[in-house]
Order: C-alpha cells, then sequence, then structure tokens
C-alpha cells in the first residue's frame, strides 16, 4: 500500500474517532454554534463537538514533491532566497516555480489576489496539488487569509462579521491525496520565519522529517494536549483523545496541564489554547513537529496584538504551524482539530495535508512550514518506484 499501511488499522482507536473507515466534510448547510471572542474570553457557549468527532478515514496517497507549486515573490529579497533555497532542497524543476510581482506588506487587495490567482492558474494549470509560497506577507486580503482566498475564492461579507460562520472547505478530514485532481482545491503554505537563517532550518527540519518514522517499531514520538485555566481559548479540550492514547502504535498523545508543564523528549506535536507564553518551556522537537495555539491573533505574523505568533513555534523548533489572520472567535470548526491533524499526519500525510484536514472552515487560516514535511511516508528508495 501507498503509505505502507494494514487494513487491520481500520480499528484502531475507536473511542478517538480515528476508526480509519469513512471520509467526512463539514456540510456548508451546517447549523452554526454560536461563539466567543478568542480574544475575549466571556460570555462562553457551549460547544457541540459532535460533527468533529467524524472518524479519520483511511489515507492511502499523499502530496509529493512534484505535485508542489513554488511560488516566489521576486518584490521581497526574504522570498527570493527562501525560494531558491527550498527549491534546491527539495529538488524542483524550473516548471514547477512561478515568479510573481506582488506588494510586501500584510494584507492585499482583492484585485491583487485576482492577479494572482490567474498567474497561479495560467502556470500550473492542472499539474499543481498544493503551493508553497515563498514569503511571510502578504498573508491576508482584507479579513480573508490568503491560503484561504487562494483555495475557496475571497469572501467579503466574512469582513462585515468576521466572527460569523465562515464557508466549508470539502478538503476536511477527505482521504483524497489529489485535492486539485478530484476537489479543484489546492491547499497553501506558507514558507514563513522571522529571519532567513530560520526559515532556512524550517526547511532543513522538513526535509530531515521525511520518511523519519516511517519505519520505527513501537511508539516513537509524543503528542501533548495541553489544558490551561483560559476557558475561551481551551475549548479545542473537548476533542482531545483520553490522555495515555497511542497512535498506530506510534504516537503517545498525553494530557498535560499547563505550557509550563509540557516536557518530552521526543515531540512531535503540540496544542494550546493560549493568547501569551513568557517563555516556552525546553522541548526536544522532532523533525516534523506541529504546534498551534488557539488565540486570535496567531496568523496575523505582522501585527501588533500582543499575542503569541504561529511563526513563535517555528522559531522554538517545528515544522508548521496555524493561525488565524482576523477575528475567528472560538468556532471549533476554524481551528485544527487535534483528532483530525495527528489522525492523517500518522498515516503519512504531509505537513499541509494534516493541517489543512484539519480545519472544516479554514477561510482566515494561516498555514505556515514545511507543506511537504511528512514523517511517517515511506520514502521511495533508489532504484525502485514510489510504492
Amino acid at each position: 500500500m501507498l503509505l505502507h499501511l494494514k487494513l487491520s488499522l481500520a480499528v484502531v482507536v475507536l473511542g478517538l474517532g480515528l476508526s480509519f473507515g469513512g471520509a467526512w466534510a463539514q456540510p456548508a448547510n451546517a447549523t452554526p454554534t454560536p461563539a466567543t471572542p478568542a480574544s475575549a474570553p466571556r460570555g462562553i457557549q457551549a460547544i457541540d463537538p459532535t460533527p468533529l468527532r467524524r472518524p479519520v478515514p483511511l489515507v492511502t496517497d499523499r502530496i509529493r514533491p512534484a505535485d508542489i507549486g513554488l511560488v516566489i515573490n521576486v518584490q521581497d529579497p526574504y522570498s527570493v532566497a527562501v525560494g531558491a533555497y527550498y527549491a534546491e532542497r527539495r529538488g524542483l524543476p524550473e516548471q514547477q516555480i512561478l515568479r510573481v510581482k506582488l506588494p510586501v506588506q500584510a494584507r492585499i487587495s482583492p484585485q491583487d489576489l485576482a492577479s494572482l490567482q490567474t498567474s497561479i492558474d495560467d502556470h500550473f494549470g492542472f499539474r499543481a496539488q498544493a503551493l508553497a509560497l515563498a514569503w511571510v506577507a502578504p498573508y491576508a486580503v482584507n479579513c480573508n487569509s490568503l491560503n484561504g482566498a487562494l483555495a475557496m475564492g475571497y469572501d467579503a461579507s466574512l469582513c462585515e462579521n468576521t466572527c460569523k460562520p465562515s464557508r466549508a472547505s470539502p478538503y476536511a478530514n477527505s482521504r483524497t491525496g489529489r485535492p486539485f485532481s478530484s476537489l479543484r482545491f489546492r491547499p497553501s503554505m506558507h514558507l514563513a520565519a522571522p529571519t532567513l537563517d530560520q526559515a532556512k532550518a524550517l526547511i532543513d527540519r522538513g526535509l530531515k522529517a521525511d520518511g523519519s518514522l516511517a519505519g520505527v517499531e513501537g511508539v516513537a514520538a509524543d503528542a501533548l494536549l495541553l489544558h490551561t485555566d483560559d476557558r475561551a481559548r481551551s475549548v479545542r479540550s473537548v476533542l482531545y483523545p483520553p490522555d495515555g492514547t497511542v497512535l498506530l502504535n506510534r504516537v503517545a498523545l498525553r494530557q498535560l496541564q499547563g505550557l509550563q508543564n509540557a516536557k518530552s523528549e521526543r515531540l512531535l506535536a503540540l496544542t494550546v489554547g493560549a493568547a501569551s507564553w513568557e517563555r516556552l518551556p525546553e522541548l526536544a522537537w522532532m523533525p516534523g513537529a506541529l504546534a498551534d495555539h488557539l488565540t486570535s491573533f496567531g496568523g496575523d505574523l505582522l501585527g501588533e496584538h500582543g499575542q503569541a505568533k504561529a511563526w513563535d513555534w517555528i522559531t522554538a523548533g517545528a515544522t508548521a504551524s496555524h493561525g488565524a489572520v482576523s477575528e475567528p472567535c472560538n468556532h471549533l470548526q476554524k481551528f485544527p482539530n487535534p483528532a483530525w491533524l495527528l489522525g492523517h499526519y500518522v498515516q503519512g500525510s504531509t505537513a499541509i495535508e494534516a493541517y489543512w484536514k484539519s480545519v472544516p472552515w479554514p477561510q482566515q487560516s494561516v498555514f505556515i512550514g514545511d507543506p511537504l514535511a511528512a514523517p511517517f511516508a515511506r520514502m521511495p528508495s533508489a532504484g525502485r518506484t514510489a510504492d
């Protein structure tokens, strides 16, 4: 099988919802659940997690280097340098690279988006299943994230009330490894870090992650699911699997109280609800590690909100992260579902697939990291074709 999974995995962890049996995506006409701003923890509403406990499907394909379209902004020296490094390290040929001219600023106009979308469609056609955006900014189109607008179209009405339910993704918790071919849906991820050196280190970690856990027997990594006293930002705890759950005999899930108590010598994933922190504990991040925090503006990488940013996890040693670009309120559907995120990742999916498939409403989502990082994917060896 492509990801070297046995069909017996179909009944691995029923309590977690990881039956690997059937796909599900949040329907566009789903009844919304009230939510409160993640920046203002008061007046908390009940949130129904039932739809988000649907099983993770069995995945038999993934995005590969040949499926990535690399987009470089020639107006931005960071983008030019990061793009060149990524193309070299990942062995991307010239036909997989698009060079564009964009304003080097956090937010662009819908007109700029339309021009960029046309360039992407014209250059890549049906070849690119996903995109690596070799820049930090732009990352927003008004209140929409650039990632969300490229994949799902720009939603001007969302800016009238960013706390309302947003467009539903057909890609959420799906089994497809060919999102553009099967869904006309092209996810993207920013190769974003605070400095060029940190971006290169991120890319190196992503490459080092590939296949690093594919042949390892027994539990090889930890996923930390953290609780805090911040009730509005800790709503994802209703989706946490039981403490001590082990996914596919490879990743141990541990629930802990507070970021200050996070400890691991083999950390592959961390999720927490928090606006900020004084300092992160010293953690042994594994190549390919995923980490994110639920707060209002974690994806506004250049904004000043007094909140920690998604790239703080990249600086700490993670390889991919997620944050919101405008006030999303604390809808569960607007943030990564830990069970879906890990359920796809341990089957061999890439970081871009695991993160995008974990967010049912990604219109405000900023995804950053190395899209191709895949620690559980079995890599092709010299002299044989990909399995």
